[in-house]
């Protein structure tokens, strides 16, 4: 549903403004005229397109907002490229009011907001002018995705750039974001002061619950099979309980979801290849709240090609790496441009406790043919390679690292999308020793070049998926004194990674709630089984800012990372500042009732 109809803010505004050619007579353009528009379920389906395709935008999921935003502030990925100001800036998590990503992230979200009120809107209106009783179930429809919509526009929103994180007895004297109930109709009515986090919050919690009953014992089938459920909807209500620290709606929404959504966690067989473009995996029994991507715009360059709006290049940045065709780790082909790789910290976070790997003369170099990718000089030290290949049979590291990552020479990668290369590491890290060079394979193109065959994903993004469901329940039970459940859950998650059933004691099972996790050294996820599973169970899908900022562990984290390829010091976290984004230089100059964030 939705991959080929992008549909912009400007032309609903287009729809539902009049025109007429004797200028005395055109309608002011600050006002909205609805005297004919929408006029069908058709025209209302058209202006709810806008609410979904606005995601993958070039400042949301389109492009910016995963590869050069989050995976930067959060160090999942380690960016070498450094002549970007902004994306430095966010590897630093030290924001300028004038960062390209954040403001992208604010305008971006805020237009989504507005699409899904001109959506709201239209439906009130058609059933004054043009509706049926008959036609009641489909505007309730309609009007339950557009509430969907808005409320995941504002739960980013205020997790951004809201001043802080509320309990259910705080949040009335914070700052959160401006809110826009409806479409406005004048210049004044756009200058908006910014409404208290207790207020952003409780508009969330409200429109997600309206989703719910609006879409109630809705199923979408067939090309439709895209749109918001009711699942869907009380899957987020349950995150914005437990955002809000609300644990007791959030344990009965969120089991209500867990026994009777009919969704589960997927078998690891099909979980391990649920983020690569592989079509059969495509709206899973996992799979809540999906970004339908077009993967079929090969050659129309994503998101700046002649269907914007329907697919996404985010793998263009953060592309698998393969050895290069001369058969050396300098000479190494991303798949895309490379700009960022797997920070190498993460590995160890994984637990993968081997070391590094050294290259050797290969004993099978044929002298008499050319080196190349298939007859190369050195390769990986092969007592090096049998020990790695000994960690993922043995399981002794998470496997969830190579459901996230390509390993040099051990996993291949496809450069030309026919033809399998042994992996190699970036170029940045060609012929350091120290260094594990990991790339990505979780959204990333491994099988394909994006730089020759597009560029354009082939993948869809699972927004919300019954993993994070599962941990989000395990959360409100720790904090709620259900630790017993809070394990069991927490264990649910594990064992499907180890592929072990997901219902049955496992010998891999955590003991306590403080048991040792996989990863090395780590001060804080060493200890903490619920930070490390949503940590290692949602690598690189854009979930680990939000826990960072809510659970403030943003100086461990620093400290953790150190630095990144593209910094020439240290992680400058500061806590009074950086758990927040600041409100965009353009909105300060744009509505006179704005305030900023603290410290910027």
């Amino acid at each position: 549903m939705y991959k080929y109809i992008y549909i912009s803010l400007i032309l609903a505004v287009v729809s539902l403004v009049g025109c007429e050619s004797d200028l005395k007579n055109v309608s002011d353009p600050s006002v909205y005229s609805t005297s004919n528009y929408p006029a069908s379920i058709s025209d209302l389906n058209s202006i709810l397109a806008s609410c979904y395709s606005n995601l993958r935008g070039e400042g949301l999921f389109g492009f910016h907002f995963l590869p050069k935003a989050l995976s930067n502030c959060t160090h999942t990925a380690n960016a070498s490229y450094g002549g970007d100001l902004s994306w430095n800036e966010m590897a630093n998590t030290n924001l300028s009011v004038t960062n390209q990503y954040s403001t992208e992230a604010y305008t971006n979200l805020y237009i989504g907001v507005k699409n899904c009120n001109v959506t709201l809107a239209g439906a009130d209106f058609y059933m004054a002018h043009y509706g049926t009783a008959a036609d009641q179930q489909n505007v309730n429809y309609i009007k339950g995705q557009a509430y969907f919509l808005r409320a995941y526009y504002y739960f980013n929103l205020e997790c951004l750039f809201g001043e802080s994180y509320i309990t259910p007895t705080t949040g009335s004297d914070v700052m959160g974001v401006p809110l826009y109930r409806s479409v406005p109709t004048t210049l004044d009515s756009t200058q908006v002061a910014r409404a208290s986090a207790r207020d952003v919050w409780n508009l969330i919690i409200s429109d997600l619950q309206q989703s719910a009953t609006l879409l109630k014992g809705k199923t979408w089938t067939g090309t439709d099979e895209g749109r918001i459920s009711e699942w869907a909807a009380k899957g987020l209500l349950g995150k914005a309980y437990v955002f809000t620290q609300d644990w007791a709606n959030a344990k009965t929404t969120l089991l209500d979801v867990i026994q009777n959504s009919g969704k589960t966690l997927m078998p690891f067989s099909i979980y391990s290849d649920m983020f690569d473009g592989n079509s059969a995996n495509e709206f899973n029994n996992e799979s809540l709240f999906e970004l339908n991507v077009d993967g079929n715009s090969f050659g129309d360059y994503g998101v700046y090609g002649n269907t914007p709006n329907a697919t996404t290049i985010n793998g263009l940045i953060w592309p698998a790496w393969a050895l290069g065709a001369d058969g050396t780790e300098g000479s190494a082909m991303a798949n895309g441009y490379g700009n960022e790789t797997v920070h190498d910290k993460n590995v160890l976070r994984f637990g993968y406790n081997i070391g590094y790997y050294n290259l050797v003369n290969n004993p099978n170099f044929d002298s008499s043919q050319p080196a190349s990718y298939k007859n190369p000089k050195l390769i990986m030290d092969p007592a090096y390679r049998q020990e790695a290949l000994a960690v993922r049979a043995n399981k002794t590291c998470d496997p969830r690292l190579f459901v996230n990552c390509v390993q040099p020479w051990i996993d291949t990668v496809k450069p030309d999308g026919v033809t399998d290369y042994p992996a190699a590491k970036p170029s940045v890290y060609a012929n350091q020793y120290a260094t594990y060079g990991f790339s990505f394979r979780k959204y990333s193109p491994v099988n394909f070049n994006e730089n020759a065959d597009g560029p354009a994903d082939t993948w869809n993004y699972l927004l919300l998926r019954m993993a994070d469901v599962y941990l989000l329940y395990a959360e409100a039970c720790m904090n709620s004194s259900d630790n017993a459940t809070a394990l069991e859950y927490l264990n649910k998650v594990k064992r499907r990674a180890y592929g072990y059933p997901i219902n049955a004691a496992s010998p891999i099972d955590y003991v306590s709630l403080t048991d040792k996790t996989s990863a090395i050294n780590d001060p804080v996820l060493g200890n903490n089984p619920l930070y490390y599973e949503r940590f290692a169970e949602l690598f690189n899908e854009g979930h680990w800012w939000y826990d960072v900022c809510r659970w403030r562990i943003g100086s461990s984290e620093a400290a953790y990372y150190g630095t990144a390829l593209n910094l020439t010091g240290p992680i400058n976290w500061q806590d009074s500042k950086s758990y927040v984004w600041p409100i965009p230089l353009t909105e300060l100059n744009s509505n006179s009732k704005i305030k900023q964030n603290p410290g910027y």
